[in-house]
């Protein structure tokens, strides 16, 4: 399921490198602002969710933004037939909008 959505943008994280094994990794995470599970009544508020949304080198892209600032995000939920995750295929600074 694609679409999109306006989030609110926390922060960002590179990283690139190897682990002990030899394997690499590339990638830059976002902290979106999500809403807490209100489902059970136990929960309220707000939390930050970590989304990868590309190599380390998508990180230039952003880095002199203002944090936290808005974004449209294109999005999508796919699923393995028990678990499901996010895919961020883009998000766009949302112009003179920064982030509360």
């Amino acid at each position: 399921m694609r679409f999109n959505t306006k989030v609110q943008v926390l922060g960002m994280k590179s990283s690139k490198g190897s682990m002990d094994n030899g394997q690499a990794y590339d990638s830059t995470k976002a902290y979106i602002v999500i809403p807490l599970d209100t489902s059970k009544g136990n929960a309220k508020g707000m939390a930050a969710e970590e989304v990868t949304i590309g190599t380390s080198a998508k990180f230039a892209e952003y880095e002199k933004l203002p944090f936290p600032f808005v974004a449209d995000a294109d999005m999508e939920i796919v699923s393995n037939g028990k678990t499901s995750k996010k895919i961020v295929h883009s998000l766009v600074p949302v112009p003179n909008q920064k982030g509360a």
